[in-house]
């Protein structure tokens, strides 16, 4: 028997095939000067250096939407693109299936992006492809002062606001008012439970690309990223846990909770977590970027029936 063909993008994701780097630099020429040829003679940026990636995001949100102001403080997490767009696709799907196969589109459509981070990717994103309107929350104020420059420098304060979670020991607990309704929200968790982790991972990422060279410094972080971005105590199976343990007080207010889940072996007791908890439904998406493999966990606390009268009273 054959195995089963990995994930890759998704349909709608816009980065499908090699990136046209002369389009790229065309409209950002700044991006120029980090151009390299890879081990297989295709043109390519150095991926271990971040300011190569941060000039790299720029330029691929200039070029595929529109976005002309981007930038993150040093040190924070610069995202790859494209598997954010993914989780977005895959959300998307995920609430056509309760409107008869329509991906429901615009302001009426509201989306909770926990852990916003200072780039403000998933709201750019996704009202970039689908309008929808976005609230971002994270604990930390210089991310959320960063996410609020890109926002007012692209003119998109009224699709995407911001708040502060003001206790780091709670994630959705004190977050929202009693009135607030979220069509869906999402999630990228810190991934490692220590910071030793994460510098391991980064250095599978270089292996990975062919960039480890003993006669080379490379940076510590290849995509940068503050503490609470890339790791916390307990790591991702503890984050996404309480995300599901806290998501059940707020079941009403919101039709499906996310999160990307990175490492498959934490899947079992994320299961267990949202069967504790009772939701009604829950699904999980494999997404695929490259050698990269992820997956999103979605569930909700509300029965079919009462997910049609939820797009009646919301989306019609």
């Amino acid at each position: 028997m054959s195995k089963p063909d990995k994930p890759t993008l998704h349909p709608r994701n816009r980065h499908q095939g090699r990136y046209d780097f002369p389009q790229l630099i065309k409209s950002s020429p700044e991006l120029g000067q980090f151009m390299i040829t890879n081990p297989y003679g295709k043109p390519s940026i150095d991926f271990a250096n971040p300011e190569a990636v941060r000039v790299f995001n720029r330029a691929l949100l200039r070029a595929q939407y529109g976005i002309q102001h981007w930038d993150i403080p040093a040190d924070y997490l610069c995202p790859p693109i494209p598997g954010r767009a993914d989780y977005l696709h895959g959300l998307a799907d995920l609430l056509a299936e309760d409107n008869a196969g329509t991906i429901p589109r615009g302001s009426q459509v509201h989306a909770l992006d926990v852990g916003v981070g200072a780039n403000c990717i998933y709201p750019l994103l996704g009202h970039s492809d689908y309008r929808w309107r976005f609230l971002g929350s994270d604990i930390d104020p210089l991310a959320l002062a960063s996410a609020k420059a890109i926002i007012q420098a692209n003119g998109l304060n009224k699709a995407i606001q911001l708040r502060q979670q003001g206790n780091r020991k709670h994630i959705l607990l004190g977050l929202l008012a009693a009135e607030e309704r979220f069509d869906v929200t999402l999630c990228n968790p810190p991934f490692h439970a220590s910071r030793d982790e994460a510098t391991r991972g980064s250095q599978r990422k270089w292996r990975a690309l062919g960039k480890a060279d003993p006669k080379r410094t490379l940076p510590v972080l290849n995509f940068g990223g503050q503490n609470n971005e890339l790791w916390c105590e307990g790591g991702e199976i503890r984050f996404v846990t309480q995300l599901v343990n806290e998501s059940k007080g707020l079941g009403q207010q919101v039709l499906w909770f996310s999160s990307l889940v990175s490492k498959a072996s934490n899947l079992p007791g994320i299961e267990a977590a949202l069967k504790k908890a009772a939701v009604v439904e829950q699904r999980v998406l494999e997404m695929g970027q490259g050698q990269k493999q992820s997956r999103l966990v979605a569930w909700t606390f509300h029965s079919p029936e009462a997910r049609q009268a939820w797009r009646k009273a919301r989306w019609s």
